[in-house]
């Protein structure tokens, strides 16, 4: 089942009812948009969440996310295309990519593992709610 924008870093209402179910079921979940239309790629004035601009609020949650990131030596997109394997539903992720230059940023980002230390610092920091399953530090199987 596809599950789009709905179990990302930047929200996780997935995790209220549908995750939950398929994990129940045996159904995997193959997940879109993990970089919220843009939000979660490079956060910025300019970029996109949910296919609308960007809200201060969203944007300063993601620069949060982004600096926690950057200070373990990894990319925000790095935590946001391993983030949803946190939770044993999620069977894959599906990316957009406008050029073959971000689909080997999207390849090299996913074999980039992230140290758990970073999961801990964004609950600690009140950027992820501390209920959210998460990874731990190995990388995705591509």
């Amino acid at each position: 089942m596809l599950l789009a924008g709905r179990y990302t870093l930047l929200d996780q209402s997935g995790l209220d009812e549908l995750l939950p179910a398929a994990a129940e079921r045996g159904v995997s979940i193959v997940l879109g948009g993990v970089f919220n239309s843009g939000a979660l790629a490079e956060p910025r004035r300019d970029s996109a969440y949910d296919y609308a601009a960007v809200s201060q609020e969203i944007l300063v949650r993601a620069l949060r996310m982004q600096v926690v990131c950057e200070n373990h030596g990894i990319s925000l997109r790095a935590a946001a295309l391993h983030f949803p394997f946190g939770h044993p539903a999620v069977h894959s992720v599906l990316i957009g990519s406008r050029s073959a230059d971000e689909v080997h940023d999207a390849l090299r980002h996913a074999r980039t593992g992230v140290p758990e230390v970073v999961w801990d610092q964004l609950r600690t920091l009140g950027l992820l709610p501390d209920h959210v399953p998460v990874p731990g530090g190995e990388r995705v199987t591509l």
